[in-house]
């Protein structure tokens, strides 16, 4: 008897692969709402960001950037972080092109957090592009 297992992977939200620059990084439950069986999962292709640069410092720990944030933004979680226990190892695109239409359900990037993240004075240029739905 043959026995068939199914394995999931994430999304890809990256546009291209030979331009992508990631760093591991420490992200944070802060602001991250558990679902219905009490998981925190902060999805891949959210902007996340902190006062303290990850480049800088690898135990600064970043959080859901939003727009209000976006001054603070460092990149964007190339996969899903699972924050249900605190803080957790994630890592984070720091240079490259993410693809809108590959960004998974509820996962919205503003025209603002565009602007703040490819803005090279901050050390990143993460470019927003949409293409090949």
């Amino acid at each position: 008897m043959t026995k068939f297992e199914h394995y999931d992977s994430p999304d890809q939200v990256l546009g291209f692969i030979r331009e992508k620059v990631a760093f591991g990084a420490l992200i944070g439950d802060a602001g991250v709402s558990a679902d219905a069986l009490g998981r925190k999962v902060i999805p891949a292709g959210t902007p996340v960001g902190g006062d303290t640069s990850m480049l800088d410092d690898e135990n600064a720990i970043l959080t859901v950037a939003t727009d209000t944030t976006k001054d603070t933004v460092q990149g964007i979680l190339e996969f899903p972080v699972d924050v249900t226990a605190g803080t957790a190892d994630g890592t984070v695109i720091d240079n490259g092109y993410i693809n809108r239409f590959r960004l998974p359900d509820g996962v919205t990037i503003s025209k603002d957090m565009e602007a703040a993240l490819h803005d090279k004075s901050k050390g990143g240029r993460v470019t927003i592009i949409g293409r090949n739905k």
